[in-house]
């Protein structure tokens, strides 16, 4: 969204003020191009601003962003593994998509705009990795030692859960890890759509 100067007594919402996080969805009914820019881009007042970020603040879900992005989470580190057996190889793009896909469920369900939403999803992104990493120990040991996969689960304790991951862990590891994390906060907010700024224009009363 490009810049603009608002008339006097007038906001933008702008996602790099503040200390929360909004990101304007593009609209896909979008006015012709060759409309003034200044009817593309509708202002807010300083009322209907507050009164956006009051309802956007109220409709968070913490609890709820947190569960659905646990789940995700595992999914997503049951899919890693998976691969990962399939191939006998660990293929670290993996680490990006389950960022992904815990940032898009934590979006979903937490609609979250505040810091706090971006923070969980990385450390849930970073959570599966680990366990996709796990699991795919896991199962290489059980094949090696003729024992099923449930055996070698419930064999498995804190301390042979650190030795495991510290023991696997390399240092393309940190890239991809890290990348997981990244996206799984950026991909973590909910998108304010046109449908929210008309509700904060009057347009949805």
């Amino acid at each position: 969204m490009k810049d603009l100067v608002p008339p006097e007594g007038t906001v933008t919402i702008d996602s790099d003020q503040g200390s929360d996080y909004l990101n304007i969805a593009d609209n896909e009914e979008a006015v012709d191009a060759q409309e003034p820019a200044d009817a593309q881009e509708p202002m807010l007042t300083d009322q209907q601003a507050a009164m956006l970020m009051q309802t956007l603040h109220e409709e968070q879900n913490l609890l709820m962003g947190g569960l659905i992005g646990f789940v995700a989470a595992m999914v997503g580190a049951g899919a890693w593994a998976a691969v990962t057996v399939a191939t006998e190889y660990q293929i670290g793009w993996m680490a990006v998509g389950i960022g992904f896909l815990v940032g898009y469920a934590v979006r979903l369900a937490g609609k979250g705009i505040a810091p706090v939403f971006g923070a969980v999803s990385a450390v849930l992104s970073l959570l599966g990795c680990a366990a996709g990493n796990l699991l795919t120990v896991t199962w290489f040991i059980a094949s090696a030692e003729g024992m099923s996969f449930m055996e070698v689960a419930a064999q498995l304790n804190v301390a042979i859960v650190i030795e495991i991951l510290t023991s696997t862990f390399t240092a393309m590891d940190v890239l991809f890890y890290g990348l997981a994390a990244y996206f799984g906060y950026k991909t973590a907010f909910r998108q304010v759509t046109q449908a929210d700024l008309d509700r904060a224009l009057g347009k949805g009363f």
